[in-house]
């Protein structure tokens, strides 16, 4: 059989890291690409055998490519710090490395939120990027966030049917803090794009969109709290992406404050 080495990317993820490191212990090898964590989480990971790799953060799609380099099997299975291997995909994954008939695989992961499994919201059957591939036939490009790829294969890819499980917020404060610091990798994105001026209403037509898009086309109304959040949660990423956006363009000075003395 195929060996296959697990990634795992990190960052003061110490409260995650061995729930993740422990569904994955089935692995010929865990490594865990880390950018110089504050918390525990490196001395977490190699307690529990894994590998760590220092990469320093220049964006998502850098940070897996390298990621995937230090891997050393031909297979890897990708695997953020809030997900979690569940019996049934590594015994599917097990399986297909016995003879695999794609060189990428796409896994459903189901997210369980605000104490519910989400059933909408475009959260399930949520196929994100092949998180099962043959190393070298998966690239990412070096995108600050949401991160685009290329499949380098001739074979078609291929779907699993056993979903891994992913929390994606452990608290609403977390919710929050990612919010601010996916739009603000977001901005950067848009910039580094060379998207145009950005106006008001160009920033909140696309945070009605996105809302919109969460809430009603991928039936998030039907989740109840967590889907209102989501959505919510949606609007904000987008709007404030567009709205850092405009702050970067703009560049404000600072009004000039002389010393004052006495008249």
């Amino acid at each position: 059989m195929n060996k296959v080495s697990v990634y795992i990317i990190a960052f003061n993820e110490a409260d995650k890291i061995r729930d993740a490191i422990h569904s994955v212990l089935w692995a010929d090898e865990i490594v865990v690409a880390d950018s110089f964590s504050q918390d525990n989480t490196v001395q977490i990971a190699e307690e529990l055998g894994a590998r760590v790799v220092q990469i320093p953060f220049r964006g998502f799609g850098d940070l897996r490519n390298q990621a995937m380099a230090a891997c050393s099997h031909d297979w890897i299975f990708s695997l953020d710090s809030d997900e979690r291997c569940t019996p049934e995909a590594r015994d599917e994954i097990l399986a297909c490395l016995e003879n695999p008939q794609a060189d990428a695989y796409y896994i459903p992961r189901r997210n369980y939120f605000m104490g519910r499994w989400i059933k909408h919201s475009g959260f399930y059957p949520d196929y994100r990027q092949p998180q099962l591939f043959k190393k070298g036939a998966l690239v990412f490009k070096d995108d600050p966030v949401h991160e685009e790829f290329t499949i380098v294969s001739q074979r078609p890819v291929a779907y699993f049917h056993h979903a891994i499980w992913q929390f994606p917020f452990k608290k609403l404060e977390e919710l929050l803090h990612k919010a601010n610091k996916y739009s603000t990798l977001g901005a950067n994105k848009l910039t580094l794009n060379g998207r145009g001026a950005c106006s008001l209403w160009t920033a909140m037509a696309h945070g009605l969109w996105a809302f919109f898009h969460m809430y009603i086309l991928k039936r998030g109304i039907l989740d109840g709290w967590p889907g209102f959040i989501i959505a919510f949660y949606n609007f904000e990423g987008t709007f404030y992406k567009y709205a850092k956006f405009h702050e970067l363009q703009q560049q404000w000075p600072v009004p000039p404050s002389p010393p004052l003395r006495r008249p």
